[in-house]
């Protein structure tokens, strides 16, 4: 098998993973499977479940509806949770969604939806994103699922990040203007980073003096355009990958 079978579907379920093990779908699972991809008994399909690698199984069709899967060999070892946070201020509907599948495809291992002076939307759908984690990592070839964690605000949100933890903060006022030369600057690769980008308004200057009084804060400017939130969130996370973590 080539490295990575592109072509091949590709399922996150939530069971234990071995040799000979037997996995029922859910309905939805089945319906993709038998009716929109149509496949037959004895296709094969590979499957993760963020704990045991990756397996290619195959379809033990039982109706019309319904139907198992078989695990036959693992094709790839799983993988570490990448130590990255991603912190941001939630936003509405399908710019949420994009964002959250963006994170996910650029590596994030947290998913922190923090509630800042500005933010649009204060009520997360934690749900929805755990949804869209999940098919992000189905169709990027993910092995391991980000944890999506419960909206908290800004200052308890602060409070509870390890002192040592580099604190990336997206600042248009940051007094390096490019953002490789900010990043560079901390030398040694960090073990773990997290990345905070604020709302469409922007952080107060309070909020803006909360992040910057971390004691490992890092201020990058973004460039001279404006960005909409979900862009920053891709510029920001291209940039930490880049310097900081696994582009590297």
């Amino acid at each position: 098998m080539a490295e990575y079978d592109f072509n091949a579907p590709r399922l996150f379920v939530d069971s234990p993973l071995q040799k000979d093990a037997r996995i029922a779908l859910d309905r939805a699972q089945a319906n993709y499977l038998l009716n929109v991809l149509r496949l037959k008994a004895g296709e094969s399909v590979l499957v993760f479940n963020g704990q045991d690698g990756e397996w290619r199984a195959e379809v033990s069709v039982e109706g019309r509806k319904s139907a198992d899967l078989v695990c036959m060999e693992r094709v790839r070892e799983q993988t570490g949770q990448p130590d990255l946070v991603y912190a941001f201020a939630p936003l509405k509907h399908a710019r949420l969604d994009y964002m959250v599948q963006k994170a996910v495809e650029m590596g994030a291992g947290v998913l922190q939806p923090v509630i800042t002076r500005h933010t649009q939307s204060t009520r997360v759908n934690l749900e929805r994103m755990r949804a869209n984690v999940i098919e992000a990592a189905e169709q990027c070839g993910i092995l391991t699922i980000p944890e999506v964690r419960e909206e908290e605000n800004l200052e308890r949100f602060l409070k509870g990040l390890e002192k040592d933890r580099v604190l990336v903060f997206c600042d248009e006022d940051a007094a390096v203007a490019n953002p490789v030369e900010a990043l560079a600057k901390l030398g040694n690769k960090p073990s773990g980073v997290a990345v905070i980008v604020g709302p469409e308004g922007g952080f107060t200057d309070q909020e803006r003096a909360l992040v910057a009084a971390h004691e490992s804060c890092v201020r990058v400017s973004l460039g001279p355009r404006i960005l909409r939130a979900d862009t920053a969130a891709v510029a920001a996370l291209a940039i930490v990958q880049s310097m900081l973590g696994d582009w590297n």
